[in-house]
């Protein structure tokens, strides 16, 4: 398998966190993992059956074109080879897409046209089932997405503020936040469930042990918590979160079938600036492409 990282326009930035192509030639079935995160759609390409694993909830084979609502929870496709795209949607940007609440899709898949409507999904599909050059991909999801987000959302501000919260390193409780954006702590619970897909304090407690878990797996320490955010009591604290995000300790998970999961976390990071979605924070600038391999003794090589 290869990927590639592209970043979205510069006016899209703000809606959109990132482009994702993942492709390999060959049909027997791969299993990957991915971390809990923000809302993205994904859109399959000369693709096997592709199926996805949360917890005990199973969900597929997937529609062509489909969106992955927020999660909390680890999970797991089943690919058998083939082209996906995957594209980041930030809470802003669903907040300008939908007058849905992003919390009836937390840890849900669904058919993208029955999430944000039919339109989109012929685009996206018609739009690369068309292409015969991955580095034509991103502009045409520039193209698609450009016009979508024009019109501003009231809450803009407050959405650009929790967003930045949630990815500042010590920053867990909810009155904390809310004394920091202030707004009443149920106003900061409905805003937080309607645009980001869950309550504030899941969300808090997701970014937190994701910026923990990270730092320990990149610099190959699982047992150093000396790394682990500040506003965590001990170890213990954090192997607790680990159960309710990830299913298991880190250790076990990272034994499991990780080896697309580190490769496409270096490779977001090196072009979009965040190894993860969940941690996307301020719009970056722009990035040059970087095209992996999976396997890490590998160099980066054209993407095919």
């Amino acid at each position: 398998m290869a990927m590639r990282y592209d970043l979205p326009d510069p006016a899209l930035s703000e809606f959109l966190t990132g482009y994702a192509i993942y492709a390999s030639k060959d049909r027997t079935p791969m299993l990957n993992w991915y971390l809990p995160a923000p809302a993205m759609i994904s859109v399959i390409v000369d693709a096997g059956p592709l199926t996805v694993s949360m917890g005990n909830h199973r969900f597929g084979p997937l529609d062509r074109a489909s969106f992955y609502g927020p999660t909390s929870r680890a999970f797991r496709t089943e690919t058998h080879g083939g082209i996906a795209v995957g594209i980041g949607l930030s809470a802003l940007g669903w907040s300008r897409l939908t007058t849905r609440s992003a919390g009836d899709f937390h840890n849900r898949v669904v058919p993208l046209s029955g999430a944000l409507g039919p339109e989109l999904s012929a685009r996206l599909i018609e739009g690369l089932n068309a292409l015969d050059d991955d580095a034509l991909i991103k502009p045409l999801l520039d193209e698609v997405f450009g016009g979508l987000f024009a019109r501003p959302h009231p809450r803009d501000d407050l959405i650009r503020a929790f967003t930045a919260l949630t990815v500042t390193d010590g920053v867990i409780e909810m009155k904390d936040v809310a004394d920091r954006l202030d707004i009443p702590t149920h106003e900061l619970r409905r805003m937080a469930t309607r645009h980001f897909g869950m309550p504030p304090k899941l969300l808090l407690r997701r970014a937190r042990f994701l910026r923990s878990f990270i730092r320990l797996i990149t610099a190959d320490g699982l047992s150093d918590y000396s790394m682990i955010d500040s506003s965590y009591f001990d170890a213990s604290h954090f192997l607790r979160d680990a159960g309710t995000f990830l299913g298991t300790t880190p250790r076990r998970f990272i034994a499991s079938d990780t080896v697309f999961l580190r490769a496409s976390l270096r490779t977001r990071a090196a072009v979009i600036g965040a190894p993860t979605q969940a941690l996307h924070d301020v719009p970056k600038p722009a990035a040059s492409m970087v095209n992996r391999s999976l396997l890490e003794e590998d160099r980066p090589r054209p993407f095919a």
